[in-house]
């Protein structure tokens, strides 16, 4: 079964702040959450950008084993299948929410 939902949403786009721009915040804004609907890995987007191939970079919080902040792409969420074949899905009814950087 094909995972039908859009992962990134063109409001999504319009609001993602571009890599780098919130360098130094203690508080940025996650914009999207993506999730493992077979495991326990989390991404929050706080910042992402458009590569020249088409795809497109993020940097956020990952919450799986550990919390850390990190670089991950589009292309790679959308390869991962959990032990069921499902896919990375985006979490629908997540509203942006300032997360803290500090522990």
């Amino acid at each position: 079964m094909e995972n039908t939902v859009q992962l990134l949403t063109d409001d999504i786009k319009a609001n993602l702040p571009k890599l780098y721009t919130t360098d130094g915040e203690n508080n940025p804004m996650a914009w999207c959450k993506f999730f493992d609907p077979c495991g326990f890995y989390t991404w929050y987007v706080t910042e992402g950008e458009k590569q020249e191939d088409g795809d497109w970079l993020f940097f956020g919080l990952v919450e799986g084993h550990e919390k850390e902040w990190g670089y991950f792409s589009l292309n790679e969420l959308q390869s991962v299948h959990g032990s069921l074949g499902l896919g990375i899905e985006r979490d629908l009814y997540y509203e942006p929410t300032i997360l803290a950087r500090s522990a």
